[in-house]
């Protein structure tokens, strides 16, 4: 039984057979006979096969040259990180490294491929790189848009891995700056993968530029209360505070009248890390309510006084 391949031929043959005049039917049945076609493909397997052979030795060389790229790469990544490395920052000594292995490496495959490709020249591979980097560029605008922004943020910008950073709603510690996006690690404990340009647009806050930071809160006392003798008790509370640094200033001020009492501002420094933060926080409050509540002066709650435009008639209790 024949196959179906030959099947397919044979329904080919008698098609072309019925339409095609009498005096081109022998030509037709020699283009459409099975072996005819297995001729063709091996006589163009053959040739991609000598063409191969004969292309050898410029392989062969083209694989030297991408050693010696690789070797180059890594030497030259060498020389930088002894030259750079104590004087530029971590981040700034990882775009330099990258950037020389991108330019080693570009250089070293278009020289492998115009000795593969004898016919192809400088000017139309670079003229070929440039036609793809363009429709590249469209395909994946984002991605190269974080792409050079995370150059630009490991060129210049002042924050590195272990810092501190608030970018609108995020705010985290940075675990590293990679050239796509930055990875943050959230107080919670979540690791936060942010696109650099979101990071470039908007405006960085970096908590731990400083190992100091200033911080403040408000508290209160009753309108009753002397408020001079009450900054006075609220100063001495905070020198015996561990986490307020000494060889900063506090700061104990009137802030203005509230709606329950008189509102007082505390300005002081401590780290700046988060963490810090909230441990100097708590001591200060916790602080400040022993003082306040061993002196005798009240912290208020909220509470209103009611006016009444004319005099309030209150009914007594027929049985009092």
């Amino acid at each position: 039984m024949p196959s179906p391949c030959e099947q397919w031929f044979k329904a080919t043959e008698t098609a072309v057979t019925q339409a095609t005049p009498d005096t081109a039917l022998p030509a037709a049945k020699a283009a459409f006979s099975l072996d005819h076609v297995v001729a063709v493909a091996l006589n163009t397997l053959m040739q991609a096969w000598t063409g191969f052979v004969a292309r050898l030795p410029m392989l062969g060389i083209a694989l030297v040259i991408l050693l010696i790229t690789w070797l180059l790469a890594w030497a030259s990544l060498k020389l930088a990180h002894r030259i750079a490395g104590k004087r530029a920052r971590p981040s700034l000594l990882r775009l330099i490294e990258r950037l020389i292995k991108i330019a080693i490496w570009a250089a070293g495959l278009l020289l492998a491929a115009i000795v593969v490709f004898p016919d192809l020249s400088p000017a139309k591979a670079l003229g070929g790189l440039g036609l793809l980097s363009v429709a590249v560029g469209f395909a994946f605008r984002d991605t190269f848009e974080n792409f050079f922004a995370g150059m630009l943020m490991l060129w210049k910008y002042p924050f590195e891995s272990g810092d501190f950073i608030e970018c609108g709603d995020l705010l985290g510690r940075v675990e590293r700056v990679h050239i796509r996006m930055t990875t943050l690690r959230q107080t919670t404990g979540e690791l936060l993968l942010v696109p650099n340009s979101r990071l470039f647009k908007n405006p960085v806050l970096v908590l731990t530029d400083q190992p100091e930071r200033r911080i403040s809160i408000i508290t209160g006392v009753a309108y009753s209360v002397d408020l001079a003798a009450a900054l006075e008790v609220i100063e001495k509370a905070m020198d015996g505070c561990e986490d307020v640094m000494r060889e900063r200033p506090v700061q104990v001020f009137a802030h203005g009248f509230g709606d329950s009492g008189m509102e007082i501002e505390v300005a002081w420094w401590c780290g700046s890390t988060p963490l810090e933060v909230r441990r100097s926080r708590s001591e200060v409050v916790v602080a400040i309510k022993a003082a306040l509540d061993a002196a005798g002066m009240e912290i208020p709650f909220p509470y209103r006084t009611l006016t009444f435009a004319e005099p309030l008639t209150i009914a007594r209790d027929a049985d009092s």
